[in-house]
């Protein structure tokens, strides 16, 4: 439980060695940027970074290629000294341009424009053939057809529900003639005269009419017709796959260069994009962050070896216009749970790093709420298969939990539901049975006894903490301080005294440990005020301060009962646990044979998934509200590197 110790690191380096520094830097999982904006906004003379980036340019050109000629580039790990290929690059291009070249009637076009348009003139040819086959029958012959120079004709499909409003223009010069039906088109063609084409064409357009082209070049029947058609799209499906073929070709010639590029410039532009973190003073570029302290013999060792760069360490608090950010460093068992402090928030560099403390508070309540040696055991299972597989962060906080399942199982003598299977194999051990009327109270005292003492540990993380930052005030007078403390213990000792029957509670024990502590609560902001900021007491009147004072001591008092009550739900999952189990049972009992086998399977995969969802959240609930608002604030900046950010 600890957060790892920094030191800030400051790079000065010339512009030539930029490249090699900042590719270095993007690479390293030790370093966190601070941005120039930082600096340069405190202080005169000082700019950020700001050069042109040479590699977005060639990025885009690739990219282009990429989608124009459709193939793809793999990314692969190469030098970084892409100037010297800038010029290559635009050599392996304009190769390819140059071969990806085609004649086509007496004009020079590119294949892909090529291709475009035989795929184009492919489907308007299917479409034709299509309307061909509904045409079949009819008798036309386009030798005639397309011989006439005074009409004009369109052949397609006009929506069967709007054949009817054909009548409605009756009155317009044109000849409709329909070929075949189906349930949503009427395969058709209409004829007017030149001068009239514009009004009908707009009319059928108006109705959903489809225009399918019909060559000019077919004669003769349809059946011959359709036999032409399908003969130019043979042959311009063979072109275009010669010129695809001419594509791959110039491609696989070229794709090593072509990958070396584009690895290097998509590498390089990322790096540009940190220009973001470089200080400017006239030649020279400066770059801060933060390094682990275990990690800068390494990083030290790497930058020095590049020629013209000078480093300079320095403790992590020495600037103050930088916040040190926090890297959290746990052990095997708690580093799963860091999850959770992050989604809190992590802390500030000088604070403490609560994880342990979360690990162990959160599996042990999930382990008492959730006791069963074998759903415990399967819980681990399938969390170590989350893990390992799936990488699944949840999953080894899974494999945590249900060891903590199964050890409380084992105590509570339950085995998949079943509290007998165990009580065979260990007759000398007494099992604590919580489904028993006897011991129904002492589980719920239990659970309160628990929560009082993770508040007070809470309490405690909180008095540290303060006393740590210099936050007196707070670290004894605040409600989670030494009064809050001593005024809480107080009051519970005294109830435990009542209940066992030992009056030792006096008038002292009252004025000092109870009244005293809550008075000091109450003018905590009135005293600090006076003692720590020398201002007055009650600037906005004594009258105002009393009553806003008196509620939130009243809440504060509230807040102690309603906190160490809220664990009772510790020991009511544990009699819901065992309750739910019960029901299986008597269901699997209820029906007998090899049903009871399928019922007592179904039942505690339900049980597993149910109340696993529902513990895991209550106790996260515990977590947050009942210990993390006494002591913690998450209020830290998180370590990130180059790359994370």
């Amino acid at each position: 439980m600890a957060i790892a110790k920094l030191n800030l690191v400051s790079l000065d380096f010339d512009k030539d060695n930029c490249n090699d520094v900042l590719l270095e830097l993007y690479q390293r999982d030790d370093f966190h940027p601070e941005l120039a904006s930082k600096f340069t906004d405190s202080v005169a003379g000082l700019s950020a970074y700001n050069n042109d980036n040479l590699y977005e340019e060639l990025l885009s050109r690739i990219e282009e290629m990429k989608t124009k000629y459709h193939f793809e580039v793999p990314e692969v790990e190469t030098d970084s000294q892409l100037n010297v290929f800038r010029d290559k690059v635009r050599v392996v291009q304009n190769a390819m341009d140059e071969q990806l070249f085609v004649l086509n009637d007496g004009d020079d076009k590119r294949i892909d424009a090529v291709k475009k348009e035989l795929t184009k003139m492919i489907e308007e040819n299917d479409e034709a053939i299509i309307t061909l086959n509904h045409v079949e029958g009819s008798n036309i012959d386009f030798d005639q057809l397309f011989g006439t120079q005074y009409l004009k004709i369109r052949f397609g499909k006009l929506p069967l529900n709007n054949e009817g409003k054909l009548e409605y223009y009756e009155t317009l010069p044109f000849v409709y003639k329909a070929f075949q039906r189906d349930d949503k088109y009427v395969w058709c063609m209409y004829m007017t005269t030149p001068t009239d084409a514009p009004e009908v064409d707009n009319v059928f357009t108006s109705l959903y009419f489809e225009k399918i082209h019909i060559p000019e070049f077919v004669h003769g029947s349809c059946e011959l017709a359709e036999k032409e058609i399908q003969n130019e799209s043979d042959s311009a499906k063979q072109y275009s796959q010669d010129l695809q073929n001419r594509i791959d070709k110039t491609i696989s010639e070229n794709m090593e260069e072509l990958t070396r590029i584009y690895s290097v410039a998509k590498k390089l532009n990322s790096v540009y994009a940190m220009q973001k973190y470089i200080v400017k003073l006239g030649d020279k570029l400066n770059v801060h962050g933060f390094v682990p302290k275990s990690d800068l013999d390494t990083f030290k060792n790497t930058f020095e070896s590049i020629d013209g760069v000078k480093l300079e360490v320095l403790p992590a608090t020495s600037d103050v216009r930088l916040d040190p950010p926090t890297r959290l460093k746990n052990s095997w068992f708690a580093r799963p749970f860091r999850m959770f402090v992050e989604m809190y928030g992590v802390p500030r560099y000088n604070d403490v790093d609560p994880t342990l403390l979360v690990a162990i508070s959160y599996t042990l309540l999930f382990g008492i709420m959730f006791g069963d040696l074998g759903q415990g055991i399967i819980l681990s299972l399938v969390g170590l298969v989350a893990e390992k597989k799936f990488n699944l962060k949840l999953g080894g906080v899974g494999v945590r939990l249900g060891i903590s399942s199964a050890i409380f199982g084992v105590f509570f003598g339950s085995f998949f539901g079943n509290e007998e299977i165990l009580s065979e194999y260990f007759k000398g051990f007494s099992f604590f049975n919580a489904m028993s009327p006897e011991n129904t109270m002492t589980l719920l005292m239990a659970a309160i006894g628990l929560g009082i003492v993770l508040i007070l540990v809470s309490m405690t993380f909180n008095i540290i903490l303060n006393f740590k930052k210099k936050n007196m005030g707070e670290a004894i007078l605040s409600q989670n301080g030494l009064c809050g403390v001593t005024f809480y213990v107080a009051v519970i000792v005294a109830a435990l005294g009542m209940l066992t029957g030992q009056h030792f509670v006096n008038i002292f024990y009252i004025l000092i440990l109870i009244v005293l502590p809550l008075i000091l609560m109450f003018l905590k902001e009135p005293l600090i005020r006076k003692l720590e900021e020398h201002g007055e007491m009650f600037p906005n009147g004594f009258g105002a301060f009393f009553v806003e004072g008196f509620f939130e001591l009243f809440e504060v008092v509230l807040s102690f009962i309603t906190n160490t009550m809220s664990f009772l739900r510790v020991g009511g999952f544990v009699l819901s646990h065992a309750g739910m189990m019960l029901v299986v049972y008597t269901l699997a009992e209820m029906v007998g044979g090899f049903g009871e086998i399928i019922v007592l399977i179904l039942g505690n995969v339900f049980v597993m998934c149910l109340e696993g969802l529902i513990v895991g959240i209550q106790v996260l609930r515990l977590e947050f509200y009942e210990m993390f608002s006494r002591y913690y604030e998450g209020n830290g900046i998180p370590f990130k590197t180059i790359k994370e950010d």
